[in-house]
């Protein structure tokens, strides 16, 4: 019961919101608040507090995650290792949103066939890294760059390349774009690039879709990868290269702890995942 606390009060202090926390769970928003209320009984300490529609967290709060977050992890990780995955043993697969349009659905509607116990959650490039951390996902399958000392095993699958989207045409190079969260730590070379060719963000997206169909819309041009623009079916002249983009890619890859290779089907799935995207580029 403690444990379990421990683990909504980390994903709460992710997610913001009651509600968000319960969905990352799989639990009730009442089910969430109960289990930090029971963790505030069993420490002693408030923990939360209201904030509007989201939720603060306590000065206690913040201290008991510092302290214990690296251990729960490690903690889930080891346990994970040790799972025994039999043939109906639900494998959880963690990815970009953008990947599993660009990429992983075409492949995953016969693979499913011949083994139906896959489930597939979309995250943000950091959290699908925690979750492989913590054994919440056997493979990791994300965009971008990793954080470092993340302690999983990698496969580099390629470089994506953007494109500029715009519904007017473009002459020369936009002096702003619309981009993708440039705070996520995923992103961080996108920042670097866009500096030394003159280009300031106009607006931040949590989605590249939503960036990309604004482009469309004619707000401003967006900065998005190949894999939305294949997914969009976005016509050719709406898509722009300019020099700047040259050296700006993102690195497609996938992670899992080494030990889940001991699994056949995670081996295969994973083997999978890779030759049909390598297949693709």
């Amino acid at each position: 019961m403690l444990l379990e606390g421990i683990e909504t009060l980390l994903v709460l202090a992710q997610e913001g919101t009651m509600s968000k926390a319960g969905s990352r769970l799989y639990l009730s928003q009442s089910a969430v608040s109960k289990r930090i209320a029971k963790l505030e009984q069993r420490i002693g300490k408030k923990l939360i507090e209201p904030d509007g529609r989201r939720i603060k967290l306590t000065a206690d709060a913040l201290q008991l995650i510092a302290a214990v977050e690296p251990g729960f992890k490690a903690l889930k990780g080891q346990i994970f290792d040790q799972l025994d995955v039999n043939d109906r043993t639900v494998i959880h697969i963690a990815c970009s949103e953008t990947l599993v349009a660009g990429y992983l659905a075409p492949v995953m509607g016969d693979y499913i066939q011949q083994d139906p116990f896959l489930a597939i959650s979309t995250h943000h490039t950091p959290i699908i890294v925690e979750r492989v951390q913590s054994g919440d996902a056997a493979v990791g399958f994300c965009a971008g760059h990793l954080p470092p000392q993340h302690g999983l095993a990698v496969i580099h699958l390629f470089d994506e390349p953007f494109s500029v989207v715009s519904r007017q045409a473009l002459d020369q190079q936009p002096s702003q774009l619309l981009v993708n969260d440039l705070k996520n730590p995923a992103n961080a070379n996108q920042v670097s690039s866009l500096q030394k060719a003159g280009i300031a963000p106009y607006m931040e997206m949590d989605s590249y879709t939503a960036a990309a169909q604004l482009g469309l819309g004619g707000v401003a041009p967006a900065l998005v990868p190949i894999s939305i623009v294949k997914t969009l079916k976005i016509a050719p002249h709406h898509c722009h290269h300019f020099p700047f983009m040259d050296e700006l890619t993102r690195p497609v890859q996938l992670c899992y702890r080494s030990n889940s290779l001991q699994s056949s089907r995670t081996r295969q799935l994973i083997e999978t995942i890779a030759g049909s995207v390598q297949l693709t580029v």
